[in-house]
């Protein structure tokens, strides 16, 4: 064969490439480049969009997402409405949370503050500002991952799934046990905790719950070395989604590299402008970030939110959704003598810039909002 034959046939060959690349559904398969390394393609997990698009989610508590009668300066009464919101429970009963003892399951289906204001799950879900989008719960047993593994706290992990089935369509992403890594805050037992990851997604399932998509979610940056983040992972068939916190010591996060490594979109599960002071890994300590000032607000974008939305934008094959914590720490009991959280309010509507801001980047239609049609495009990528 001649030279110029050789290279005819080499450029229909890879004009033929090019055409069935194109024509493969991004809905169902990505492909991930990391470096010169390109890995093998992938279907798409639970609930995930293609590539280049993020769920927008915001929390936490009832004053932070607002949208009600009763909390109505919340995220939802300054600003499109979200994809979705996150919410948080546990199955810890009889631990005193900052003067509440818990029931297990507090703050589903009555309003409860257990130190972090209140809570209330089903009032958000009966209320129409909350129509049309998907909940993230996060949920935490500190100091009863034995009872969890071991079959004891069952009776809370199937009323847990009915719950889940009695949203119908509705998508949820459950966090059990979000930062399980995150010591001494949450000092899970890594044996355990593996094993009732496993148990509650095994009994969900069983129970036929399918609007459910399980986030597996460390802290981000306790973890640092090779082989932690693999000692606490519950195995592909428990994780839909990989999630870390995005706090200060973002910039120390593995798991945007360990999603591509096990084929998992990351979900960036807690967002809040904190930044680190020279002392950060020795105390916690952040420095002061109050949004309604207007210096502390310029400092907190260019430090934190120019940071959040690059990794965002870098990052467009595995960081697909994505959770602001619109909150006023330094008001709640929880947190005022936190070292991260003690002197932050990051409400974004408090800062005229800072929301200007927020409104352009997020008004790019590579983020997804509520719409009519959002349960059918999730559930359209699950099958």
């Amino acid at each position: 064969m001649t030279y110029k034959k050789i290279i005819l046939v080499l450029s229909i060959l890879s004009i033929i490439g090019c055409k069935n690349e194109s024509q493969t559904s991004r809905s169902s398969e990505t492909e991930v480049k990391e470096g010169n390394i390109k890995t093998s393609k992938r279907k798409l997990a639970k609930f995930e969009p293609e590539d280049g698009k993020v769920l927008l989610f915001v929390g936490q508590e009832l004053e932070a997402v607002g949208g009600l009668e009763k909390y109505n300066d919340g995220y939802l009464d300054h600003f499109d409405k979200p994809a979705g919101w996150t919410t948080y429970t546990n199955i810890n009963p009889g631990e005193n949370s900052f003067g509440r003892i818990q029931e297990g399951l507090d703050g589903i289906w009555e309003t409860h503050d257990w130190g972090d204001h209140h809570y209330n799950a089903t009032l958000q879900l009966n209320d129409p500002n909350y129509s049309n989008m998907a909940l993230a719960i996060g949920l935490q047993f500190v100091n009863h991952e034995e009872k969890v593994a071991d079959g004891t706290h069952d009776q809370y992990i199937n009323r847990l799934a009915d719950f889940l089935l009695s949203l119908g369509k509705r998508p949820v992403f459950l966090r059990i046990a979000y930062e399980f890594d995150g010591e001494p805050w949450n000092h899970y037992d890594q044996k355990s905790t593996v094993k009732a990851y496993r148990r509650m997604v095994d009994m969900i399932r069983t129970k036929g719950v399918t609007n459910t998509a399980f986030v597996w979610q460390s802290t981000g940056f306790m973890s640092p070395k090779d082989g932690q983040l693999e000692a606490w992972y519950p195995g592909d068939a428990y994780v839909d989604w990989l999630g870390f916190s995005f706090f200060n010591r973002w910039e120390e996060q593995k798991m945007i590299a360990f999603a591509r490594k096990k084929g998992k979109p990351v979900f960036i599960a807690e967002a809040s402008p904190t930044i680190s002071a020279p002392d950060t890994k020795t105390t916690g300590n952040t420095i002061e970030t109050q949004l309604s000032n207007p210096k502390q607000a310029e400092e907190a974008w260019q430090k934190w939110f120019i940071p959040f939305f690059k990794t965002i934008d870098d990052n467009p094959d595995v960081v697909k959704a994505v959770h602001y914590i619109n909150c006023h720490w330094d008001s709640h009991r929880m947190w005022f003598k936190n070292p991260t959280f003690k002197n932050i309010d990051a409400r974004l509507q408090l800062s005229d810039s800072i929301s200007k801001r927020w409104r352009e980047i997020t008004s790019d239609p590579k983020y997804i909002k509520s719409s009519p049609e959002l349960y059918d495009q999730l559930w359209n990528k699950a099958q």
